[in-house]
């Protein structure tokens, strides 16, 4: 059953935003720039032309942040806005990244906070430079410290608690819990609320989520090791494929959830293979971003009045796969 907090919410900010914009275009690469500098995908609004960053923590092959790009782009190309991607899973990579958004004289920056510490000293520079920054996805809890407008995502722990509630309804004894980026204080968190909810006991195990042969191997040997695990925590839409073939090669019988929803999570839901998801709405991630920092500059207006807004935790079953096949299709689910 298809369940949540806070996804209506979100979801009746949109209808407001798209209602405030008054029109609409087309995402994904429909949101490039033409040579003349002027916005493809339809007709956008008439305010001026903007430049929006966005700096994540992704790493390679990590399919979530196609998502959240596929979420920016149509709102930029909606707002008559010009939208710059670039990513570094390292820390001091990323910092670099934003540094060189707030060298370029962008309106906007958008950044997760996986690693916040890191962050700290350019976002400052960020704000005595006078562009507006929002965070997404992570590290809801250093945004406003860290001089953004606000926060746009799940409660990371409340997600946690609610898979370790499920688990503990299945009836599972013991949850192996797959880190795919160390020092990331979200999947951290995600992990402590599994541990705060389940009855049984939680084992954290780490790997290098951009080495999926070295992944798949981890989570194997664990699993032929200790016989005892029977449900396995999947914290990203890749590792959950990868726990699948893991699982089937130890021969175990672990049941597997994972966090994040893309179309292959979707087909493994519907053969079985995976019992549910956490959906997180990446797309609204990022076309909520763009979206509120275009209301700032252009009237001042800020989402959720500086409090985080949330586009999850949902809980996603095989039930609910007629509902999103479609969407994840496209790219926006």
């Amino acid at each position: 059953m298809l369940t949540t907090r806070t996804a209506r919410t979100a979801a009746a900010l949109v209808a407001v935003i798209a209602l405030a914009a008054g029109c609409s275009g087309s995402g994904g690469k429909d949101s490039e720039d033409k040579p003349d500098g002027s916005a493809t995908g339809g007709k956008a609004v008439g305010t001026p032309r903007m430049k929006i960053a966005m700096v994540t923590h992704s790493g390679e092959g990590d399919t979530f942040w196609d998502i959240v790009q596929n979420g920016a782009e149509q709102a930029a190309a909606k707002d008559n806005v010009q939208f710059l991607y670039s990513n570094d899973k390292e820390a001091k990579g990323q910092a670099e990244l934003v540094q060189a958004a707030i060298d370029k004289k962008v309106d906007g920056i958008i950044v997760t906070l996986a690693k916040p510490q890191a962050m700290e000293a350019v976002l400052a520079k960020a704000t005595a430079a006078g562009i507006p920054v929002v965070s997404i996805n992570s590290g809801s809890e250093f945004s406003a410290k860290f001089g953004a407008l606000s926060h746009i995502g799940q409660e990371e722990s409340v997600a946690g608690e609610a898979v370790g509630t499920e688990l503990a309804k299945q009836g599972r004894k013991k949850v192996l819990c797959v880190i795919h980026e160390q020092g990331n204080v979200s999947l951290e968190q995600r992990c402590a609320g599994v541990k705060k909810t389940f009855k049984g006991s939680v084992e954290n195990l780490n790997v290098d989520g951009t080495n999926a042969p070295s992944s798949q191997s981890s989570i194997e040997a664990k699993l032929q090791a200790d016989k005892s695990i029977d449900a396995i925590v999947a914290l990203g839409a890749p590792i959950a494929a990868l726990a699948v073939k893991a699982k089937d090669d130890a021969g175990s019988k672990a049941d597997i959830a994972t966090f994040d929803l893309n179309a292959e999570v979707v087909r493994r839901l519907k053969a079985k293979e995976v019992s549910f998801a956490v959906d997180q709405q990446p797309y609204l991630q990022g076309y909520l971003a763009v979206d509120e920092l275009w209301l700032y500059k252009t009237n001042a207006n800020v989402l959720g009045g500086g409090k985080p807004v949330f586009t999850g935790p949902a809980l996603v079953t095989e039930k609910d796969v007629p509902k999103l096949e479609k969407y994840t299709a496209r790219g926006t689910r």
